[in-house]
């Protein structure tokens, strides 16, 4: 069985300072249809939006936002829990930074408590170790951290669902005539280094992480889909009926 890393954002997990609950159902469905053909690994946001529904500090301060991830964490952990069950699904937290693929010993650890869960029909889901790791929660690394799980625990893919449904020749946003690419084989170094930010406040990263998570990829000879997460209809003909309706393909 083919094996995915799925990566989902913070802009798909929360809507208006809340977690977007139908969003997260609709998710947690696509990916019990993704087990019948896929090993799936779940990369997941969410937690500082997660612990601001409980406590409203300002996410600003890296101290609270540190705070707010440990919050939040097993809030989100417990939404994925519960709606798993109804599937008779078990799911474990992976908490991980980038850190951990810094050595093959690191690497081989972190990769067999992974091989282990899927060996026996669990599912990993991952995160960034938020309330200590200060890297990924100024740079926005969960997209990059993704494409080292994929990398390292020997992924076919990266698919990473956003607000952002495809990569453009320009900012949809501001330029209403662009036009979204279908495959992209290689990313210049002009775009790695572009200012894009995210459109959702609890979020990271924006179109720039998403590139260098491809283009790390890229240089490896493997493949990143980027789809929206907001309606997964592009994703779902994608990867279960092999139809690219829409998003792009880094390969």
């Amino acid at each position: 069985m083919k094996r995915l890393v799925l990566k989902v954002g913070s802009a798909v997990l929360t809507e208006q300072n809340h977690m977007a609950k139908e969003r997260i159902q609709a998710l947690v469905d696509f990916i019990v249809e993704l087990r019948e053909k896929y090993e799936v690994i779940l990369v997941t946001s969410g937690s500082v939006a997660a612990g601001y529904t409980e406590l409203k500090l300002d996410k600003k301060i890296l101290a609270n936002k540190q705070a707010l991830a440990a919050i939040g964490q097993p809030l989100l952990m417990h939404r994925y829990k519960k709606l798993f069950e109804y599937y008779n699904i078990i799911t474990s937290q992976v908490l991980v930074t980038t850190s951990n693929f810094n050595t093959s010993e690191q690497v081989k650890i972190a990769e067999n408590a992974i091989n282990t869960l899927l060996k026996h029909g669990i599912l990993p889901i991952v995160n960034e170790n938020d309330a200590t790791s200060i890297d990924e929660l100024i740079l926005g690394d969960n997209d990059q951290l993704s494409a080292h799980a994929a990398f390292y625990f020997n992924a076919e893919m990266l698919v990473i669902l956003s607000d952002i449904d495809a990569y453009y020749d320009h900012d949809p946003r501001t330029h209403p005539d662009a036009k979204a690419f279908k495959t992209v084989a290689s990313i210049k170094k002009s775009e790695l280094e572009d200012n894009s930010t995210p459109n959702n406040a609890f979020a990271t990263g924006g179109i720039v992480t998403k590139l260098k998570a491809a283009d790390f990829l890229l240089q490896r000879g493997q493949k990143m889909f980027l789809a929206s997460g907001f309606d997964l209809a592009c994703a779902r003909s994608f990867l279960l009926d092999g139809k690219q309706k829409g998003g792009t393909l880094f390969q």
